[in-house]
Formats: structure tokens, sequence, C-alpha cells
């Protein structure tokens, strides 16, 4: 099984992406099979370095359901990332930086593994959403009248 399994919209639209990296999570087996299911929710899911160490808080996954109480998990638990030192030693810097935190991007498998896809990100004003906004309006706009005189 392949593919993406969960995405954050919203953190391309509150943020400026400014580098994207991947991460393996640590799981337990009630957790990637409540991933298969697509039982994941991480529009509020971030990372932060604690202990040289890197955790992702906020992210979602349902317990499952055939399991029993004692193999299950807990939703909202923190869960360990899996990268690199010299990775870790690069987002420590970025993130001493005002404005700038690591926000969950995608979860996916790649493989038999879940991974995640994590970006460096600062956060946008108002007037830079709404100045998106508009761009992406004018575009599409564009492209209908590009396709009306096609047509022709």
């Amino acid at each position: 099984m392949s593919g993406d399994v969960a995405n954050n919209k919203r953190a391309n639209r509150e943020f400026h992406i400014t580098g994207k990296f991947e991460a393996g999570l640590v799981l337990k087996g009630t957790e990637v099979k409540s991933i298969r299911e697509g039982k994941v929710n991480i529009r509020d899911a971030f990372a932060r370095l604690d202990r040289n160490e890197l955790w992702l808080y906020g992210c979602d996954i349902q317990p499952w359901q055939t399991a029993g109480s004692y193999f299950q998990h807990e939703a909202k638990r923190p869960r360990k990332l899996l990268v690199h030192k010299s990775e870790i030693l690069k987002l420590s810097q970025a993130t001493l930086q005002k404005g700038f935190t690591i926000v969950c991007l995608r979860l996916y498998f790649k493989g038999r593994r879940v991974k995640a896809e994590l970006g460096l990100a600062k956060g946008k004003s108002h007037s830079d959403q709404r100045h998106d906004l508009k761009k992406k309006t004018e575009l599409r706009e564009a492209q209908r009248e590009v396709a009306r005189f096609n047509k022709r």
C-alpha cells in the first residue's frame, strides 16, 4: 500500500513553507492499522524539539475498533519522529528564529512504513492570505477565458 493517507491543506493557506523534509514515525500496531483505514487527522499537527529529539503533537489517530483495551492507544499522544541528527541541528537553528515552526504537511506510506512530510513554516499575515486568495481567483478566471477561447 502506498500513497497519501492524510493531507494538511490548511497549512499551505496559513503558512509560508520554506523547506520540506521527511521523517519516520514511531507507532504502535493499532495506530498503523487505524492509519491504513484513514482514521487520522493532522489538521493541528506540529513538531517540536525536546532534548534533541523531534516529537509530533496534535496528530489525532482514532482508536482501532477491533482491538481490546490492553492493546489500544491514546488518540492524541505525542509521537516520536525519526530524523537524522544533522536535520535536527538544522531545524533547531531555524526554529530559533522568530515566527518559524514545524508543521505536518502530510502522512503517507512508503513501502510498509508510515512517513510524515514536515515543513519549516512561517505564519502568514491576514493580508498575505487575502493576496494569495486574490491571485488564485485571477488565475482561475484566466484559465476559464483561455478554455472558452479554445472552444471556439
